[in-house]
Formats: C-alpha cells, sequence, structure tokens
C-alpha cells in the first residue's frame, strides 16, 4: 500500500494561561480519506514539588470522533521510556504509517488522545547524554556497564546542570497526563498502552484512579517490575524453542536436546574460554572483537525480539558461525546516545527488597547474568530522581475494568507480568496469546478480528461479554541459518 501523508497547519492558538498551545492539521491516508486532527503542546513544571519551577512542554495530538459516542477519550500512552510518536503525522516510515492507521479506527470509540513523555518529545526537550564506547578487545562485563552507568548519570546531572532532572519521575509522568485531561475538559478517560506505556498507565490509575474509566494494557510491565526476573525470560525462549525444534527447516541444524541444549552448550563453551573474532565493520575496515561468557548472556537477552529469527541465531553461534554476532557487538560497543528519561523513571520506580532477593537468587541468572538490572541497582545514587516507595510499587487493589493483552513468547516483559497483577484486578480480563512477542495489542490480535473488535467494544463501552481469554498466532516461518546443514554423524 503506498503511503504518502500531507499534513497542514495553521498557526497555534493558545489558552490564556498559556498552558496549552494547539494547531489544526490534516493528514491524507492511504485510504484517500482526509483525517483532521490537532497537535500541540502542553506546559508542565518540570519538578511538579518545586512551585518555582521552569516550565517545560510536553507533546500531544488529539483525534476526534466524527460523531460523538458518549465514550470516554482513549489516552493513548506511547512505549520507551523515549518513544516518540508524534511523527506519524508528516513521516513516512513504515512506523509511522502503521501508527497513523491504528490511530484513525479509534474515531469509532470516541476522541484519541496521544501523549508524549516528558523529556523526551519533539514538542519540548530530548534530553540526551553520550554512553561512552566499550573496548573491543576484552570481553563484555555487567560490572564494566554498571560503572558506565554511574558516569553517565553523573555528566548527565553535570551537563544538564540547568535542568532539574529530579522531577522524571513516574508520578510526574502520570500527573502530566492527569493535567492534559483536565485542559482538554474531560471528566474521565479511557488508557491505551503498551510495555512503558502499560507502567505508565497503571501509575495514572494508581495516583489519579477516579479520572480512569478503564484501560487495554499489552506488554504488561508493573510497577514493581521494570526489571525482569530472569527465569521468566528463560521460560519464554523455551516456549519458543518447542515450536522451533519441531520446525522442519532448523531440524537439520539442531543438536540432541534441541534449541535449549544448544543455549547449554553454548554458555560450557565460553565459560572455558571466551572467543576472538575478526570482521569487517559497517566501512570496510577490518576488526577483531572478544566475546565472552557475559556477552552470551547478553546475546540472549537482546537478541530476541523477533521469535522467527532468534532461532537461526542461536544456531549459528552453536555452529561456530560468530561473525553476524560480532559485527553487532561491534556496533553495540559504539559511543551511542542514551534518552535520559529512562534511568530516570527507572530510578524512581526502583524494586521492592523482596523482589531484588528474588532477581538476585534466580536460577536463570546462569544464562542471563545480572544484565536486566545490576546498572540500575549500581547507579540508584547517582540518579536524581526520588525513589516512589514500595506503596507505590507493590500492587493495589482496584476496581478499574482493565483488559491484559499478553503474548507467551514476549522477553522484554513476560507474560507473568500480567499473571500476577491479575488478582489484583477483580474488574479485569487477561487475553493471553500463544506464540505473541513484545507488541501492541491490535498487532498481537491480528490473526483475530473478533478480538479486536471486541476490545474496540470494551473501549467504547466496558463490554467484556465477546472477549476471548486465549488467542493463538500461527507457526512463525522461522529462519534457517545462512550456512549449508552439517552432515549427520554417523551413530
Amino acid at each position: 500500500m503506498s503511503f504518502s501523508p500531507i499534513a497542514t497547519a495553521v498557526a497555534s492558538s493558545q489558552t490564556a494561561n498559556d498552558r496549552i498551545a494547539i494547531e489544526p492539521g490534516t493528514v491524507k491516508l492511504p485510504t484517500g480519506e482526509t483525517l483532521a486532527y490537532e497537535i500541540g503542546t502542553f506546559y508542565v513544571p518540570e519538578n511538579r514539588n518545586n512551585p518555582a519551577s521552569r516550565k517545560i512542554g510536553v507533546g500531544f495530538a488529539r483525534i476526534k470522533a466524527k460523531q460523538p459516542t458518549g465514550a470516554p477519550p482513549v489516552f493513548w500512552l506511547p512505549g520507551g521510556p523515549g518513544l516518540s510518536v508524534l511523527g506519524a503525522f508528516t513521516d513516512t516510515d513504515e512506523a509511522s504509517r502503521s501508527r497513523l492507521r491504528s490511530w484513525s479506527t479509534f474515531g469509532a470509540v470516541g476522541d484519541l488522545v496521544i501523549v508524549e513523555q516528558r523529556g523526551y518529545t519533539r514538542r519540548g526537550e530530548m534530553l540526551v547524554e553520550m554512553a561512552d564506547a566499550s573496548p573491543l578487545d576484552k570481553p563484555a562485563s555487567v560490572r564494566d556497564d554498571a560503572l558506565a552507568m554511574q558516569a553517565l548519570a553523573r555528566r548527565a546531572v553535570a551537563h544538564h546542570a540547568d535542568k532539574d532532572l529530579s522531577g522524571y519521575t513516574i508520578e510526574a509522568f502520570a500527573a502530566d497526563v492527569d493535567d492534559l485531561r483536565r485542559a482538554l475538559s474531560y471528566d474521565k478517560i479511557s488508557l491505551f498502552g503498551g510495555s512503558f506505556g502499560s507502567q505508565w498507565a497503571l501509575a495514572v490509575m494508581r495516583f489519579h484512579p477516579d479520572s480512569v474509566a478503564r484501560a487495554v494494557l499489552s506488554g504488561v510491565e508493573p510497577l514493581n517490575n521494570g526489571f525482569d526476573m530472569p527465569s521468566h525470560v528463560v521460560a519464554a525462549l523455551q516456549r519458543i524453542a518447542y515450536d522451533a525444534d519441531r520446525d522442519p527447516g532448523l531440524a537439520p541444524y539442531l543438536p540432541k536436546g534441541g534449541l535449549m541444549e544448544a543455549i547449554r552448550s553454548l554458555r560450557t563453551r565460553f565459560v572455558a574460554a571466551p572467543v576472538r573474532v575478526s570482521v569487517k565493520d559497517d566501512t570496510g575496515k577490518p576488526r577483531t572483537v572478544v566475546l565472552g561468557t557475559e556477552d552470551m548472556q547478553l546475546a540472549l537477552l537482546t537478541h530476541t525480539a523477533e521469535a522467527e529469527h532468534w532461532p537461526a541465531f542461536i544456531l549459528s553461534l552453536y555452529h561456530g558461525h560468530y561473525d553476524e554476532w560480532a559485527k553487532m557487538t561491534i556496533k553495540d560497543r559504539q559511543a551511542h546516545p542514551t534518552k535520559l528519561i529512562g534511568p530516570l523513571a527507572d530510578n524512581s520506580l526502583a524494586t521492592t527488597p523482596e523482589r531484588e532477593h528474588q532477581l538476585r537468587t534466580d536460577p536463570a541468572l546462569d544464562y542471563l547474568g545480572t544484565w536486566n538490572f545490576e546498572s540500575n541497582f549500581t547507579s540508584a545514587s547517582d540518579w536524581p530522581t526520588p525513589d516512589m516507595g514500595d506503596a507505590v510499587r507493590r500492587p493495589r487493589v482496584t476496581p478499574i475494568p482493565v483488559v491484559f493483552v499478553h503474548g507467551d513468547w514476549d522477553t522484554s516483559t513476560p507474560i507473568e507480568n500480567t499473571l500476577g497483577l491479575l488478582p489484583y484486578f477483580p474488574n479485569g480480563h487477561a487475553i493471553l496469546v500463544h506464540r505473541a512477542g513484545h507488541d501492541g495489542t491490535f498487532y498481537q490480535l491480528r490473526e483475530n478480528p473478533a478480538a479486536k473488535q471486541a476490545v474496540y467494544d470494551f473501549l467504547k463501552t466496558g463490554a467484556t461479554a465477546a472477549l476471548p481469554t486465549d488467542v493463538a498466532l500461527a507457526l512463525p516461518k522461522f529462519e534457517v541459518p545462512a550456512f549449508a546443514a552439517p552432515a549427520p554423524q554417523r551413530k
């Protein structure tokens, strides 16, 4: 489908108190239909606990329903943290096209309001700091990564001395949503978010429960689960491996014991000794990178987003084909900009002592290490955002109706997150999606139009009778390693 958005806007108009600026615009959809929208900037205190705080801009957009529906408006909260989405009205990349197509469908529910994040919005500031490059001549190390995060935090504070970085807490993110609700004259709102967007939505429900009519959350990240439990991540990998082990195309590459045995063998191999891999980087320059046990742990955490590609990646390493991994590692170890609102928000949530104990004693640490949390815990005192406390983190029973949509192949926010939260939502409903990864609600439900329609109906009326409890996606076409399968061994 071709897509060439044409967006127009007129001069902004601000309210008398200069808190909000709104510009009307239009964009042409692939169907040829013209979609009218408003895009604006909402001005909020950088530190809500300081009456003298400077004001910062938070970007938002609104697509009004063509006809009033009587339903609460849907506030769409992006993930990340640090996902800026308002470029969808003008940009032509596939992610922007997909968002705009999705947003245009919410008109059947009611008004749609898209809210960007304080500290990372095109309509305000985008706070970043350069992270140092890591050396190529030694294996990666969680300890070195933690020290680098401490140094990054200290540089960020020094380089942004004109800003109050202590104001970027999860409570402030939630307050921004509620303030915008009031500025746009809405009594109650519905929330729609995935990944960090779900955590943000849960914070809105925690701090402003009377403002929320209902919510739809995917890739759910509870307030106490900013750092994933290693065994839950490994469980998702096991579920992917179950289908991969039965794929005819992968069969010639699999060791006896399947994909999980390949992972165990790789761990044994790298514990014994690191490997040196010589490749050419993107510029054609010869480079050598040293890869060790903790690199293998990191690879298991960071190369699993697309389940159909992950088995081929692991089997390539199992058979000693390290070049592509080495090229990716060379890129990963380069200096790169870091979005500050991620560690600032994470630091404000942290985790309860009980969960930290579970994280540090989890039996899957041998496979994944402490990459997921060590740098955050080590650098906690270097980031200026205050700890919100256990009373905020711990789940609390709430009557707000929530639909949770979660894939059991999700390695970024494992499905156990939803299963652990559900008892606290007596009016909650979970849709568990077999073979879905870390994706948004409607992408996970893409093969089930009736389920998608039931979610829209829930947002519009609160009806839950037609919502399924489980959905299964078709088996993906697993990628095959880019080399000939080894000859079968004779018995």
